[in-house]
């Protein structure tokens, strides 16, 4: 492979919990977020429709290996290895991220919740920990970011989980969860989901949801104002995801914002975030379920 060359996906690329350098971000770290996009060529890689799972494995190796400093072959991997450096920052995130993709090669089901949730150890947490770092943040923020970045995570297993079986034999809704409401795996492939699958995806729906009350804590925990903003947003989006999940069907409904929505209470959460700062309020008031 030559720098800017290699697999990319036959599907149209996913928006995931992945970090853009958006207009609110502080101008001295958009270039190193921008570079951790790095994460996105190794997913395109992870999810690429005709590759066969060795030869994914071998490159998601070559990154690795460029980005801890053997090679420069791949551009994005000395872009942010270079990055980092010039931040003094370890190339943990990434790796981690690394890890969860080659779970996606070599994982397609997952048993319980704890499995799910030790997927997104890999495949989420890790993002908001790096966007904490880059922005200096304590690591006494990382747990509340960790259920936070779990909870976006299994959103949006459950908003694709057709798309996911259907193109990729891929699944995130743990088989106990399926096996409980009598529902099975091939269902996933339909148009429309049966009552059983969609008892099993509305109770998942309220573990996430608990998951992201008890991630709300992050917020005030942000001392960055523009990355309190963000987060701000960011959770906003997820609380009137989370409705439409428990009571939606994602395989024949609409589960997803629209970009007028996510302009709409994205502004409406930055706003009331920058009023409590301002204010010097407590963050809002959530009870916690277990989950």
């Amino acid at each position: 492979m030559t720098s800017g060359s290699g697999p990319r996906p036959d599907k149209n690329h996913r928006e995931k919990n992945f970090p853009i350098a958006s207009w609110i971000i502080h101008p001295r770290h958009p270039a190193l977020i921008l570079a951790f996009r790095f994460v996105r060529t190794a997913d395109d890689i992870a999810d690429h429709a005709t590759l066969a799972a060795d030869e994914k494995l071998r490159y998601l190796d070559l990154l690795e290996a460029e980005l801890l400093g053997k090679g420069e072959t791949r551009a994005e991997a000395v872009r942010l290895r270079t990055a980092l450096a010039g931040r003094g920052m370890p190339p943990r995130h990434p790796l981690d991220l690394l890890t969860a993709f080659r779970m996606d090669v070599t994982k397609q089901r997952y048993e319980n919740w704890d499995e799910v949730i030790h997927y997104c150890r890999y495949s989420a947490m890790p993002v908001g920990r790096f966007v904490l770092d880059v922005h200096g943040e304590s690591t006494s923020t990382w747990p509340a970011s960790d259920v936070l970045c779990a909870g976006l995570q299994v959103n949006n297993h459950l908003q694709d989980c057709g798309m996911d079986f259907r193109d990729l034999n891929r699944v995130y809704i743990p088989r106990d969860a399926l096996v409980a409401s009598g529902a099975s795996v091939v269902e996933l492939g339909g148009a429309k989901s049966s009552s059983r699958l969609l008892q099993c995806l509305h109770a998942l729906a309220v573990k996430t949801e608990a998951l992201l009350n008890e991630g709300a804590a992050l917020v005030p925990q942000v001392k960055d104002f523009r990355l309190g903003l963000e987060v701000s947003a960011i959770l906003s989006f997820a609380d009137k995801i989370v409705p439409m999940l428990k009571v939606r069907d994602p395989l024949s409904e609409r589960v997803h914002l629209s970009p007028l929505e996510l302009l709409v209470h994205g502004a409406g959460a930055m706003a009331n975030e920058a009023a409590r700062r301002a204010l010097g309020r407590g963050t809002r008031s959530k009870t916690t379920v277990g989950a």
